[in-house]
């Protein structure tokens, strides 16, 4: 189908829960070819859906040449200690801070058949689960920062070109 152009900070879908899709038609098909085609670029590991405008729930993956995608994915399970890891957003162009996250993660949602999709591992693969799905409840990662952190990046927004 087509990349989509990827909202930024500031954009009200970013900040709003998505809703559940019920129904699998033509318009889900389109959109997780969107999503497919949109995370295949260089540089990123995953595009939820409000990331380009669409308020539903379902993100796209490109975890080490791995793509694919999840309908209505829910974190069922994180192990370990959050850890400060590196972490930018497409959304946030540009800014780049440690946040918490956990170290191993599982998600649980479906395909475009309606079979189970189960998503876990550790490294990357975790850390971009809990951003998209994060994405899906409204959250983007400058929410989890530390305040001190927090408020250095919502400087750099402010002062940045795009926003």
């Amino acid at each position: 189908m087509a990349v989509r152009s990827i909202r930024v900070f500031g954009d009200p879908v970013l900040k709003s829960s998505c809703a559940v899709i019920t129904t699998i038609d033509a318009g889900t098909h389109a959109l997780v070819q969107d999503l497919l085609d949109t995370v295949e670029l260089p540089g990123r590991a995953g595009v939820a859906a409000p990331q380009i405008g669409v308020g539903v729930r379902a993100f796209s993956y490109n975890i080490d040449g791995d793509i694919g995608y999840v309908l209505n994915p829910t974190l069922v399970e994180v192990r370990g200690e959050p850890e400060l890891i590196g972490e930018g957003c497409l959304s946030v162009p540009g800014l780049w801070h440690d946040t918490p996250r956990y170290p191993w993660a599982k998600a649980v949602g479906i395909d475009l058949e309606g079979n189970e999709v189960v998503l876990e591992g550790e490294g990357l693969l975790a850390q971009a689960l809990q951003h998209e799905t994060d994405h899906l409840d409204g959250m983007l990662y400058l929410d989890r920062l530390t305040p001190l952190t927090r408020r250095a990046a919502m400087r750099e927004v402010r002062e940045s070109d795009w926003f």
